[in-house]
């Protein structure tokens, strides 16, 4: 058996819904002195973080990826609910006297963000556990605290491990040597627009020149599908269309799983990428991030429908 290894956030996600929009209530010329306060009318306690999220989109699609992270001692119900979802989590090590990393997220009526994070656990020497490892396929270093995740960059270059490195949201924490060190030599490099922008000033360099750093560069564009390039080509994937855009949150994880999926299994890369876009729009339609479903046979009918041609992508 070949293992996938997923290390990220485990995160109970509190995700709340506020019925306006952020910039009626932002002054531009007064955020010397913010201080706001939004009236929400949804919250919602999901199980969430980045790893998990992506292990858990990795078990809809078949597979049984092996979870790396740090918990707390509120842990259980979320310990209890990847167990039932076919989720390794051998791996994942509890802190009796620590609290599990929490996010507050609040939506605006744009899909625009503001997120209070706690990051739990801050213990990253843990990350050695993973050359106990066999057989392992991929790995994807998805964000986390910024030491766990140099830490396993560093593991899997030495291991000879391929992986894909998902900085995120913690983009902020890397300095431009850490961004190079972990860029350089990656399987994939993923992030949206925005972020893929942010690490080309941060490291100085451009588009054609952040190409040659990895094998593949990943370019998400929201609604707007994503941007595969390699071997001196662009591939532009169009996006699947949701039923409805219920809560964003959660979906660039879920399209990580899809990409994830299609590059273990060598599909073309045109394909890898549609499979992507069409996982993440399953977590869009859902409020929360792993309160959704998809079977085979919804995931082909739906390929299907919105690129007209077959998936076939069972074994």
């Amino acid at each position: 058996m070949k293992n996938i290894l997923v290390s990220g956030t485990l995160a109970y996600d509190r995700i709340m819904n506020f019925p306006g929009y952020f910039k009626d209530h932002i002054l531009p010329d007064k955020i010397h002195i913010l201080n706001v306060s939004f009236a929400i009318n949804k919250l919602k306690e999901s199980f969430g973080g980045t790893g998990g999220n992506i292990a858990y989109n990795l078990s809809l699609l078949g597979e049984e990826p092996v979870l790396l992270g740090m918990a707390g001692n509120d842990f259980g119900k979320y310990e209890k609910w990847l167990r039932e979802n076919k989720i390794n989590i051998t791996y994942v090590k509890k802190l009796a006297d620590e609290l599990t990393a929490s996010a507050y997220i609040i939506t605006d009526q744009s899909d625009n963000q503001i997120t209070g994070f706690y990051q739990g656990p801050l213990d990253y020497k843990y990350c050695q556990v993973a050359k106990k490892i066999k057989n392992i396929k991929l790995a994807i270093v998805a964000p986390d605290v910024r030491e766990r995740m140099l830490e396993y960059v560093k593991l899997y270059k030495k291991l000879n491990v391929p992986y894909v490195f998902d900085p995120g949201q913690q983009l902020t924490a890397l300095s431009s040597k850490d961004l190079r060190f972990a860029v350089n030599g990656a399987k994939v490099l993923i992030g949206n627009d925005y972020e893929i922008e942010l690490i080309k000033n941060r490291i100085n360099t451009n588009l054609e020149k952040l190409c040659k750093f990895v094998n593949i560069l990943v370019i998400t564009k929201g609604n707007k599908g994503s941007e595969i390039y390699s071997n001196n080509k662009k591939i532009q994937i169009p996006p699947a269309k949701p039923k409805n855009t219920c809560d964003p949150t959660g979906a660039g994880d879920a399209y990580r799983a899809g990409l994830i999926k299609g590059l273990i299994e060598e599909w073309p890369l045109e394909k890898v990428g549609r499979l992507a876009g069409l996982v993440a729009v399953y977590t869009v339609e859902k409020y929360g991030t792993q309160t959704h479903r998809f079977t085979w046979k919804e995931l082909e009918r739906r390929y299907e429908e919105n690129y007209k041609e077959k998936l076939e992508i069972r074994n």
